[in-house]
């Protein structure tokens, strides 16, 4: 719960070269009308297996504000929207509708309908990116425009899976132990925030 909404919890994890890189849990939640906003980000950043830094952004707490990143109709050639305002931690990232009704095809397949959404922030022009959604799915490719663009980076969708009953706990203990170390290392931010429905089921959350 965060700022009296229910939200949805994410957790990512980010590796290269087979090394961890980055951990992360995000929080969505949809309104009446059908968009999809983002309440904030735990991200713990690592440099040779060690951590580095945890810059984390929260609706209501220092600053900070929600940020939609899907309309619920979105159309080619409107405004563009702010995906979420963190101003301790620099986070101002924007969207705005590039392409609707596309067809892309990644490792995991073929889908339709796919909208695209364009990423940037104010004063980062070498940090666009093109997120590309698929309905059912997500996310399914992160690419880039490739004009002028110095910072680019190209991910697909490789495989979809459901997971089995036990392998979703095992998940969610390690998104757990995630949220655990959120409320040690992020001390003005994230442990001002309301433990998550399955810590409290399992009596775990900040000490």
């Amino acid at each position: 719960m965060i700022g009296g909404v229910r939200t949805v919890v994410s957790y990512d994890l980010d590796n290269k070269d087979r090394e961890l890189v980055e951990a992360e849990l995000a929080f969505y939640a949809q309104d009446d009308e059908g968009n999809v906003w983002q309440f904030g980000e735990y991200p713990e950043e690592y440099e040779d297996g060690k951590f580095v830094k945890a810059p984390a952004w929260v609706h209501g707490l220092k600053g900070a504000r929600a940020g939609i990143m899907m309309p619920a109709d979105p159309r080619v050639g409107g405004n563009a929207f702010a995906e979420g305002w963190g101003p301790a931690v620099g986070w101002k990232d924007r969207g705005i509708v590039y392409q609707t009704g596309q067809k892309v095809s990644v490792p995991a397949g073929t889908f339709d309908n796919v909208l695209v959404i364009k990423e940037g922030a104010p004063g980062e022009k070498d940090a666009e990116q093109l997120k590309y959604y698929a309905p059912g799915i997500g996310n399914v490719r992160t690419g880039w425009l490739g004009v002028g663009v110095k910072m680019t980076e190209d991910l697909e969708l490789t495989k979809v899976e459901q997971l089995a009953s036990d392998e979703v706990r095992k998940v969610r203990q390690k998104a757990l132990r995630l949220e655990t170390d959120a409320y040690r290392r992020s001390k003005d931010v994230y442990a001002k925030t309301a433990r998550s429905d399955a810590a409290r089921e399992l009596g775990t959350g900040p000490r």
